[in-house]
């Protein structure tokens, strides 16, 4: 028995709903010591705040982005995890959001102008709004109602998301710290794992062919 077929099997025993639990819980336990100032939050709480939800909705973007790779390369199946960690990534920038909108820009007219005029609020907000329709399709009546094929290219709008996310964060930062571009590492590699290498080779011999004959 190989390990992929003992991992799996241990985590066909473990339901996705804890998943649902913990994220809420950590997202209301940051904005409880965000309110009392505690830990990290003791200077500028909101901004502080702010950031980390987005970090973590980063975050949870990669782990989604990891489950095909995961299994194709390792065959450690994580696909029933997959909904609920693109639920609270989902979730985590909606938090994001409603922070920098009602926390701290608090008028719709500064929310306007942000994402105008800062083109890195510009891409997280074409970032959140790639989210959206994830989020509202995910569910199983959504794929009986659109058809997996549909409801699959639908959900390649993770992609972009990830992207922009991990842009936004690059551009938001001042200066040059490693973090926010080994984010955006993460996501292009995940990517290009995803990539039909198969495809591309019958596309590329062909014309390598042609160029040496």
């Amino acid at each position: 028995m190989s390990a992929a077929t003992t991992i799996n099997g241990g985590l066909r025993r473990v339901p996705a709903w804890p998943l649902y639990i913990l994220g809420a819980g950590y997202m209301v336990w940051e904005f409880w010591q965000a309110l009392n100032g505690l830990g990290p939050y003791g200077v500028e709480p909101i901004n502080v705040l702010e950031r980390e939800y987005g970090e973590i909705a980063l975050i949870l973007l990669i782990a989604g982005l990891t489950v095909t790779p995961l299994r194709t390369w390792t065959g450690v199946n994580l696909i029933k995890f997959r909904r609920a960690i693109g639920l609270l990534a989902f979730f985590y920038v909606l938090a994001h959001f409603l922070v920098f909108t009602v926390l701290d820009v608090q008028t719709i007219g500064r929310v306007v102008t942000e994402v105008i005029k800062r083109p890195y609020v510009t891409v997280g907000f074409l970032g959140f709004l790639a989210l959206i329709p994830l989020a509202v399709t995910s569910n199983n009546w959504s794929i009986r109602r659109i058809g997996p094929v549909r409801w699959r290219r639908l959900h390649k709008l993770t992609y972009p998301a990830a992207l922009l996310g991990a842009l936004h964060y690059i551009w938001l930062v001042k200066g040059w710290p490693l973090e926010p571009f080994l984010y955006m590492g993460a996501v292009i590699a995940l990517l290009v794992l995803r990539l039909n290498w198969t495809k591309i080779r019958a596309i590329l011999i062909p014309s390598r062919q042609q160029t040496n004959s």
